[in-house]
């Protein structure tokens, strides 16, 4: 237990650091943009010369980058930040927006798992057969291809052919738990509102999460194979367990390298909503962060950033430390 808290220890010490330093480049990289924020919020080059030195003094612009940083962070972290283009404190949008992206994350996570390790543990039964060619085959297709051609191409199938997705708003349940309506369902047993969330939601987080099926399946099947080429293996089978004994004690030496990429594949999916939630129309921090790109509103854009990193660092932290539960080894 020692070795397991000095370890959490040492990954708690990095977190901050590393939120910042993300949180830091995003903004650097936003702030050497040689333009003029001020005259872009105020309207271009037509704006009144008095909103703009507003605009400037209000923001800060003329400080240094490490002073423009610490006024940014301090502005989000007491909830103080107002967004220049759309007048709203950048907290409380993000607050709207979040239940939408994490819904999303959810689902294309939940479709990963179900269809990913299942394909994997197949492959590796049928190794070098037909099945596992096909398996290997659809893994190296969702890696290949482009989101966006995906979803326009589903969208096509399911709506404009068949219409049997819905394209339109977001679901929102009469009453708030967790303020996120795919769990409130579920902790409700509220069959109807969980399927007016999954009617909405199904297709664009099986889009987000199409290239990493692919990707769980093929790392599975390579550490089920690993696993099954163990000594463990043969001593199982000389004491005559059965086979399906011998595939579960397998695929638990399996699984330990498969929860790090599922931790760091749950980051990416957040990374990858911005074009999903814009292709469906889903108001999320992604679309949010995209629209902030366009009107040059880097301060709403960091605190975007902010909330995705704190969410990826959180979940690779969870992750480390089951991984050190898993295997001791790891905490040296």
């Amino acid at each position: 237990m020692a070795d397991l808290r000095r370890f959490v220890i040492r990954r708690l010490l990095t977190f901050i650091p590393t939120l910042v330093g993300v949180t830091f480049i995003v903004f650097v990289i936003a702030a050497v943009i040689p333009a003029n924020p001020a005259l872009l919020w105020a309207g271009g080059q037509k704006a009144s010369p008095q909103v703009v030195k507003k605009l400037i003094e209000e923001y800060h612009l003329n400080d240094n980058i490490l002073s423009r940083y610490y006024f940014l962070m301090k502005k989000l972290l007491t909830n103080t930040m107002v967004s220049p283009v759309s007048h709203d404190y950048v907290w409380h949008v993000i607050k709207m927006k979040f239940p939408v992206t994490i819904q999303l994350t959810i689902i294309a996570f939940i479709i990963i798992v179900a269809l990913g390790i299942p394909l994997g543990i197949v492959a590796a039964l049928y190794k070098d057969t037909i099945i596992d060619t096909l398996i290997r085959i659809f893994a190296l297709i969702g890696v290949s291809t482009p989101i966006f051609w995906l979803a326009y191409l589903l969208i096509y199938v399911f709506y404009t052919k068949y219409h049997v997705i819905v394209l339109a708003g977001t679901p929102k349940l009469p009453y708030s738990i967790t303020g996120i309506p795919l769990i409130d369902a579920i902790l409700k047993l509220d069959i109807n509102g969980l399927r007016e969330v999954l009617a909405r939601y199904w297709l664009p987080g099986f889009v987000l999460g199409f290239a990493g099926i692919g990707v769980v399946a093929r790392i599975v099947r390579n550490s089920f194979l690993d696993a099954m080429s163990s000594d463990f293996v043969e001593y199982a089978m000389a004491r005559g367990l059965s086979r399906w004994r011998i595939y579960r004690h397998v695929l638990r030496n399996a699984m330990v390298p498969v929860v790090t990429v599922l931790g760091l594949m749950f980051g990416g999916l957040l990374a990858g909503a911005p074009i999903t939630e814009t292709i469906f129309g889903l108001p999320g921090i992604g679309r949010f962060m995209l629209e902030s790109i366009t009107g040059y509103d880097y301060l709403s854009l960091i605190g975007g950033v902010f909330v995705i990193a704190l969410i990826y660092l959180t979940v690779n932290l969870i992750v480390d430390v089951l991984y050190a539960i898993i295997d001791p080894r790891v905490r040296y």
